[in-house]
């Protein structure tokens, strides 16, 4: 009789825990860039190296890189992703922080398209981690990956029982989704392992990490009650859609006096803001925008302050986005990096627009 065979499967398979990895990539990332250009700016920007030799952090970003990138080839641990992780985010941002030397001719630092190329690598890993927390794959190879993932608790004899119940559930859905014997048989004798009173169980009690988490938690759902959250919401959308607003008019108040506005151009000249068409159209661009959305905070925080709180969620929450994604990146472009406190703000205020739809408005 022929061997029945298979074709090789070599489709994707996502790993468990991999939106917990790609969180921590995004928040070294924008902790590096952040702390290496706070830094720079206040010890006046040090070079390390002498003569003609010059140690930019770009290397380091590389050596960094290099290292998140042996962990995981290396070791076999769950601790190997966390760790990889954490490098990867810092290394990319040290390296793209010098993005401006390599895309110019004179290798300028402070070329104005740099931080929002900084922005939009962020914001695509952002968009990567969204897409990978609303996708669970349940079929039965994934299941199967995660499955043997989960028994490294075995091997490091830290199960306990709430693992291991999780780890007999997957079995059980393995078990209604396949007909193939070769795999009943697999997952039949790891639920005898399982199952068996050989198998050894440690207290199943949170960490220090954990039990940290879970005071701040139990701490935040008492303090932050739903009025002090939805008053929180309307101060930071009016103080959000006032700021947007005072620099354009500014400018516009400025500009409408035939006599400034020579003065205007010339400091945006000065600045290096504005050195073609193109650049004086994006700084018209960008005061359109800022306008537009400081009027979306104004009227998202008038409507969150009377009945219509729903409408006042909804076109805050529309509002932050389109910031987030597309004003940012062109403010960036005339601000530099001065811009990442104001994005913090924004993020912020959108958290908590997502806390309190989930904690108070969902049925």
């Amino acid at each position: 009789m022929i061997p029945f065979s298979r074709p090789k499967v070599r489709k994707a398979v996502q790993r468990i825990g991999s939106q917990r990895y790609i969180l921590f990539v995004l928040l070294s990332f924008a902790g590096s860039v952040s702390i290496t250009r706070l830094f720079l700016s206040l010890t006046g920007y040090p070079k390390i190296g002498t003569g003609e030799l010059h140690i930019a952090h770009v290397l380091w970003g590389g050596l960094i890189l290099f290292i998140a990138t042996l962990i995981p080839l290396l070791f076999a641990n769950r601790w190997a992703y966390s760790t990889s992780a954490l490098l990867s985010g810092l290394g990319v941002g040290l390296f793209i922080d010098e993005v401006g030397k390599f895309i110019t001719q004179n290798n300028n630092y402070f070329y104005p398209a740099a931080a929002p190329i900084v922005y939009g690598v962020f914001l695509l890993t952002a968009l990567l981690y969204t897409r990978i927390r609303r996708n669970h794959p349940h079929d039965v190879r994934s299941e199967l990956y995660a499955l043997f993932d989960e028994l490294q608790e075995v091997l490091d004899f830290d199960l306990d029982e709430k693992e291991r119940a999780r780890i007999l559930t997957r079995m059980e859905h393995i078990r209604t989704e396949t007909d193939q014997p070769d795999l009943l048989a697999l997952v039949d004798s790891l639920e005898n392992l399982m199952i068996s009173e050989k198998i050894n169980l440690v207290p199943s009690l949170p960490g220090t990490v954990m039990t940290f988490f879970i005071r701040i938690n139990g701490w935040f759902e008492k303090l932050v009650t739903r009025m002090r959250l939805k008053a929180a919401l309307i101060g930071g959308l009016a103080a959000l859609g006032i700021w947007s607003l005072t620099y354009p008019l500014r400018v516009i108040f400025q500009i409408r006096v035939p006599q400034q506005i020579q003065f205007v151009l010339a400091d945006l000249v000065n600045q290096g803001m504005i050195k073609t068409t193109l650049g004086l159209h994006g700084f018209e661009l960008r005061l359109a925008l800022e306008i537009s959305v400081g009027l979306i905070y104004i009227i998202s925080a008038v409507f969150l302050a009377t009945r219509f709180e729903r409408r006042g969620l909804n076109l805050g929450f529309v509002g932050l986005v389109f910031s987030l994604a597309v004003v940012d990146m062109v403010v960036f472009y005339f601000n530099q990096f001065t811009t990442i406190v104001y994005a913090l703000v924004q993020t912020a205020v959108l958290l908590g627009m997502m806390v309190y739809r989930q904690r108070f408005l969902r049925r």
